[in-house]
């Protein structure tokens, strides 16, 4: 038995669903059922009733859930506990993951919050998808993260922190001569999307959204860098979804061959949040003081 078997039987218990527990894990459902089973296995037990329509937790597998749980929990305070201890020049290392298009106002309380706390902490900056870095803070590689919501996990503390509006990125070829547009507009255009794990989970809604509007033209393109989209979408015939504030870095996309306008018809709001654990940032927890300064800075 690998710690990775008891991660992979508290999402399958957690979501009662080995296709939404995959999703979670970014892997496929036949590998993940095949590891719980090597569990299984292992235990000499059955911790799943499964069928067509249901999976339930057998005894075992409600008596192992609490226990693989404090599992984890310890293995994944490991790295925190570590930086902890060997903490530079007098002061605790903290890990603080930000996911990329992230609003000009929230990296300025950002940066207020390094300055306010300088003194005692040393701050380290990390890069990634919102869903990767929730992954990390509950696993203990990050100590806090700003990622756009919605992010739902147990232990989880979110602080909404920010919000703003989305537009269409177009190709100003098309579009450069307009000062809005409406979804009807769109119909004949592809839909282009980033890699999965860097598109905020509120863009599953979108498309949920795009999709009823009778736009259903999709391409997701294997990168995470904005950059490529705007290159696609210079090509003519396509659209994207982006942050519509100017205040916001990814701003620097209105540029030359492609446009960002707002919707006539549509309202679609991105919302920045902070997230840190419950435990840590609790009295007595190490992260404590430090959600206080988050606190007054946000």
């Amino acid at each position: 038995m690998e710690i990775f078997h008891l991660r992979y039987f508290v999402a399958v218990a957690e979501k009662l669903s080995f296709t939404r527990a995959a999703q979670q894990l970014h892997m496929a459902t036949s590998p993940l059922s095949r590891r719980i089973r090597d569990l299984e296995q292992d235990l000499g037990t059955v911790l799943f009733e499964r069928d067509t329509h249901s999976v339930r937790l057998t005894r075992a597998g409600v008596a192992l859930l609490p226990i693989a749980k404090n599992a984890l929990s310890a293995f994944d305070s490991v790295p925190w506990r570590l930086r902890e201890a060997i903490a530079e020049e007098g002061r605790t290392v903290v890990s603080m993951g930000i996911a990329p298009g992230i609003h000009l106002s929230v990296r300025e309380r950002l940066q207020q919050l390094q300055e306010r706390g300088s003194g005692e902490y040393l701050f380290k900056r990390w890069p990634g998808g919102s869903s990767d870095l929730l992954a990390s803070v509950r696993r203990g590689r990050l100590d806090f993260a700003v990622v756009h919501l919605p992010v739902h996990a147990p232990g989880i503390q979110v602080r909404r922190v920010f919000e703003e509006p989305l537009g269409a990125l177009l190709p100003a070829a098309e579009f450069g001569s307009r000062t809005s547009v409406s979804l009807g507009d769109l119909l004949d255009l592809t839909y282009v999307t980033m890699s999965p794990g860097f598109v905020p989970t509120y863009f599953e809604q979108i498309s949920v959204r795009l999709a009823a509007a009778g736009i259903n033209r999709r391409i997701t393109l294997d990168s995470a860098d904005y950059g490529s989209v705007r290159e696609v979408i210079a090509n003519g015939s396509s659209f994207a979804l982006t942050m519509l504030d100017p205040g916001n870095p990814i701003r620097e996309l209105d540029k030359g061959e492609c446009v960002i306008l707002p919707f006539d018809d549509f309202r679609p709001m991105l919302a920045t949040g902070l997230i840190w654990p419950e435990e840590r940032a609790a009295d007595g927890g190490d992260l404590r003081a430090l959600v206080a300064h988050i606190e007054d800075v946000f």
